[in-house]
């Protein structure tokens, strides 16, 4: 670009003369030379030469097309068939009306006859034909990706409208391709073969639009989208464009996740296609079982429920449509279950969708950062309820609650929590704090450093689903956490699998090592709570003792506990 750049600021040009006749080489010489560097060949073989040593700087070729050894239709063929040397204008010298259509064809610029014109006119039509070149090729540059060659995301859309429009919206179907793990790959291999490999699948992309038409673009540092023509076996064929891309990858250890809009509403445009596209492709990471995902109506209508529910969060907060219920959590040391705490979880009863499960909504928000709005929401609910109760049945029931990934790495979270327990007039004591395991191998040592800062500000710590997660024994081994709470999934089959109640046992094993005491959630039967018992747990959560409650409701189960209490103290 640089280089046409300075030859548009009046640098000298180079022109390459190809006849085999010396004297009208001379003559066309003769009258470009104070304008161009003037190259000469006397046969097509010569000149190919030439153009192939000189392709960069070379900004015109005058080719007869009479000559020995390769004639100029042979040499303007090989020219026109090459990507990299059909750029350089060619003017034909001839004085054979009928072979300008086919010259035109291969790729010629124009002509001049012989005998020769005017000067004037051989400089005009030399100097047009370089210009017109010259900014073809800076439009190119402009709107091609220069690695791969295929067109910018930008120009790409406005093809793809252009062709809509011209072709009567006829059925097109877009489809995107992802490079797996690109970013590690970069890492683990370097610039250059990350580079190496976009332009192989930039060749294997380019080969399918040769095959089928449409066009094709680069749209990211790891992404492609193709629009070609309809075809209604697309999932049949879809095999063949892997094995293209396969090929064209040549390692067995790099692999693309592609996700397909097979039309299906003509009324949508080029840009909306590519939005399906790429929320069926989007689908596809963490999938190991395939490699491409066609859109279909239940993926557009789980967007738009998931759009909804986002938009919505703000209003749902506002009008308290989100509810925090409460599960108890039983102590089992002693001879009788004592209810030592809660957890809070929080429920959302939309005014359209009814109650929506938190599994649902949770991943949703903590995907795009909103979790932090509801956590604090829940912490603040969690804090005024254990103060009413305290004030209503004069004790302390410490209440859990959730601390997500986002929470953790937030600078401001032990002044919010403190904030918060100040407000509600409890101790940070009484409000205890659940991290998920599986956020400690983020970045351990920023959940660390967080753990224990909260620490030092009184509250405690829950590692909440252990065993589900990549902790490895050393690092529990340094993390500092007041209790251990085991993921129900080890609970489920514990009665009836002995190496689950072995695995448990095990885990309890560690929590004693530790010094810290152990939660297991998801407890559904006696027989669990039991076994458990046997295994010396501590506390229990689940059905067995009561689902999650309204505070209402759990104030009944706080007065249950108080009665036992008196009955047993007056006995």
């Amino acid at each position: 670009m640089q280089e046409l750049l300075e030859r548009k600021k009046g640098l000298r040009r180079k022109i390459l003369i190809v006849d085999d006749e010396l004297i009208a080489r001379e003559i066309l010489g003769a009258m470009l030379n104070d304008l161009y560097e003037i190259v000469y060949a006397e046969n097509g073989a010569k000149a190919l030469e030439i153009i192939k040593r000189d392709n960069h700087t070379l900004s015109l070729v005058i080719l007869d097309l009479h000559m020995p050894k390769l004639d100029g239709f042979s040499l303007l063929k090989i020219l026109h068939a090459d990507n990299e040397l059909r750029r350089i204008p060619v003017i034909v010298l001839t004085s054979e009306k009928g072979s300008e259509v086919e010259c035109l064809q291969n790729g010629a610029a124009d002509f001049i006859t012989k005998p020769f014109d005017a000067p004037e006119i051989i400089r005009a039509r030399v100097g047009h034909s370089i210009e017109l070149a010259e900014d073809s090729i800076i439009i190119h540059e402009t709107e091609r990706d220069s690695l791969t060659g295929l067109f910018n995301k930008e120009f790409f859309f406005e093809y793809g409208k252009k062709i809509d429009e011209m072709n009567g919206h006829m059925p097109m179907d877009a489809i995107v391709i992802d490079i797996n793990r690109f970013r590690i790959i970069n890492e683990l291999y370097g610039r250059a073969y990350g580079d190496l490999l976009l332009k192989k699948i930039g060749s294997g992309v380019h080969e399918t639009v040769q095959d089928r038409g449409g066009l094709a673009c680069r749209s990211g540092s790891n992404s492609f989208y193709v629009y070609i023509p309809h075809n209604e076996n697309l999932p049949q064929i879809m095999p063949k464009y892997i094995d293209r891309m396969d090929r064209a990858i040549g390692d067995h250890k790099i692999s693309v996740r592609i996700g397909i809009y097979s039309d299906e509403d003509e009324a949508l445009d080029v840009e909306m296609r590519f939005d399906r596209a790429k929320l069926a492709c989007r689908k596809l990471r963490n999938t190991y079982t395939t490699c491409y995902n066609l859109y279909n109506s239940e993926l557009h209508d789980k967007e738009l429920f998931n759009e909804r529910l986002i938009n919505d969060m703000d209003r749902a907060l506002d009008d308290r449509q989100f509810q925090v219920y409460y599960q108890p959590k039983y102590n089992i040391k002693g001879n009788a279950p004592v209810l030592a705490s809660a957890e809070a979880l929080i429920r959302w009863f939309h005014p359209d969708y009814g109650m929506i499960n938190p599994g649902v909504f949770i991943p949703l928000f903590e995907n795009n950062g909103l979790i932090h709005k509801l956590d604090r929401f829940v912490w603040n609910e969690a804090a005024g309820q254990i103060r009413e109760w305290r004030d209503k049945f004069g004790i302390t029931l410490p209440v859990s609650v959730n601390v997500s990934r986002v929470d953790v790495f937030d600078p401001q979270l032990g002044e919010e929590l403190t904030e918060i327990i100040g407000n509600n007039g409890i101790t940070a004591g009484d409000l205890l704090l659940e991290i998920t395991e599986s956020a400690y191998t983020d970045n351990s040592q920023q959940i660390s450093d967080t753990v224990s800062s909260l620490r030092r500000l009184g509250f405690k710590i829950e590692m909440d689903d252990f065993g589900s997660g990549y902790s490895s024994l050393n690092m529990l081994t340094t993390l500092a956490i007041d209790a251990l709470k085991l993921d129900m999934v080890f609970i489920k089959n514990i009665c009836s699998d002995s190496k689950a109640a072995r695995l448990v046992g095990i885990m309890i094993d560690i929590a004693r090592l530790l010094e810290v005491p152990v939660i297991a959630e998801g407890v559904e039967k006696k027989e669990q709570m039991e076994l458990l018992k046997t295994l010396d747990c501590d506390i229990i959560q689940g059905y067995y003792f009561s689902r999650p409650l309204p505070p209402e409701k759990f104030a009944g189960l706080i007065e249950k506990q108080q009665k036992e209490n008196n009955d047993a103290y007056n006995r």
